[in-house]
């Protein structure tokens, strides 16, 4: 067994010409690109066993030599994984299930009939791959760059693969991430979080692709240095597999869900006070602030006109086609891997990043809560708008975390927040005026309201 550590970008065609000549792969290169031709079949039980253990077998001929390969899911998030492997060579082109032994098979499976693994798809491709190497401080670090190009198919369906794959040899996790982030600052890269297999299960069963990671594991005794961590993970993996899949089908219903996931981690940025220093994420959060500024528009032209929600997928493809939305979602990784908001805060800073969540997540919610001035705005409906970022932050946490307060009827709160925020986002009339004013006086009437404000 041996743990692979890669991480895997979709580019074009013509970025997929570009790597080849890219200077900074020109300059590390230790090996030259070598061609191999790879044909790739996958097996699975008519039920899909495998797949719901999280695990990928697969049997490769690479030339004359026929691979096995047994692949568990491991840790995967915003399209850096981490997975163990398992190969065995073999003599022929069949699969050998006798391989297949508890040192390596899932216990969950203990019980399957291996007689019942037949192939469901292939994925066939050129790679060209090299030995990328170079000085990182004291260590060194290696590094396998694979340019693949063919594609996966599913009984009459197959979709195009073009990626850059790099898989960690040599060195930390966070050479990988710097080394796509470098190349990404004049190449179109777009992270993927979803393996060739999971393409190919896309296209046997469109349904078993996963639109979100599982929920973040929070509890009131976590420091908040782990929440942040553990949340930005989240949403950062959500918005790049909402990215895939509304790159794959269209559906407009996920563009919404991809903006929310960018508008959430904003809202994540701006409410840590002195745990995050400004200055630490400053560039994520002017981009962040360019996307949602150049999308929520969008959206909300899209929501009555039909024109617009046909134009979506052309206009999503060209911002794909662009450094923007690749380099933000690396930088982002290498800032959650490193914990870059931890550097440069003072004393102060520290002991509200070792804090419980339990203990600060009220009294955060609570300041915030204050600041509103709901009473205000019960007089003053036109005026709400200005507060959008401000219930921004209160709801990024009553959706992600309000499983760790302890408040009277805090999902009631976090619904009637949730209906005020939108009908702030609403154009002023006097319906809508009027809709502010009742729903501010109901959000200010409730139990966890008040208990988060006395």
């Amino acid at each position: 067994m041996q743990k692979e550590t890669e991480i895997k970008l979709r580019v074009s065609r013509e970025t997929l010409q570009a790597l080849r000549e890219h200077p900074l792969l020109k300059k590390r290169n230790k090996s030259g690109w070598q061609r191999h031709e790879l044909f790739n079949q996958y097996f699975d039980t008519p039920q899909r066993d495998l797949a719901q253990a999280k695990v990928a077998l697969r049997l490769r001929r690479d030339g004359d030599t026929y691979i096995q390969t047994l692949k568990s899911r491991g840790q995967s998030v915003a399209g850096l994984s981490e997975r163990n492997e398992w190969d065995w060579y073999l003599d022929k082109p069949k699969l050998d299930p006798k391989q297949l032994t508890d040192d390596c098979w899932p216990a969950s499976l203990a019980t399957l009939d291996k007689k019942t693994l037949k192939p469901i798809f292939t994925t066939d491709f050129v790679r060209e791959k090299a030995e990328i190497a170079w000085g990182r401080g004291k260590s060194r670090v290696v590094v396998e760059a694979a340019l693949d190009l063919g594609k996966v198919t599913a009984g009459k369906q197959s979709e195009e693969i073009c990626e850059l794959e790099l898989e960690l040899r040599q060195g930390e996790p966070e050479a990988l991430l710097e080394l796509a982030a470098e190349l990404a600052a004049d190449l179109a890269l777009m992270p993927c979080d979803i393996s060739k297999a999971e393409r190919g299960y896309r296209l046997h069963d469109p349904q078993s692709y996963a639109l979100g990671l599982p929920a973040a594991q929070l509890d009131p005794t976590m420091p908040l240095d782990e929440a942040v961590a553990a949340l930005g993970w989240q949403l950062l993996g959500n918005s790049q597999r909402l990215a895939e899949q509304y790159r794959f089908n269209g559906h407009w219903s996920l563009l919404g869900d991809w903006l929310q996931q960018l508008v959430d981690l904003r809202a994540l940025l701006g409410s840590l006070g002195q745990a995050a220093p400004r200055a630490s994420s400053r560039e994520l959060r002017e981009a962040l602030d360019a996307l949602i500024g150049d999308w929520r528009p969008q959206l909300e032209s899209g929501q009555d006109d039909e024109a617009v929600r046909q134009a979506a997928p052309k206009r999503f493809a060209e911002e794909l086609g662009q450094i923007r939305w690749g380099l933000f979602s690396l930088n982002a990784s290498r800032w959650l891997l490193q914990r870059g908001w931890m550097q440069g805060r003072n004393e102060r800073g520290n002991r509200q990043g070792a804090a419980e969540l339990g203990k600060w997540l009220p009294r955060q919610l609570g300041e915030e809560a204050e600041a509103l001035q709901l009473p205000r705005y019960k007089q003053q409906p036109e005026d709400l708008d200005e507060q959008l970022p401000r219930m921004e932050r209160l709801l990024v946490w009553l959706r992600l975390a309000r499983q760790t307060l302890e408040l009277p009827e805090v999902d009631r709160l976090y619904g009637e927040l949730a209906k005020l925020h939108a009908l702030a986002a609403l154009p002023r009339s006097e319906e809508s005026l009027g809709a502010r004013a009742e729903q501010a006086h109901t959000v200010w009437t409730l139990k966890a309201w008040k208990a988060l404000t006395r």
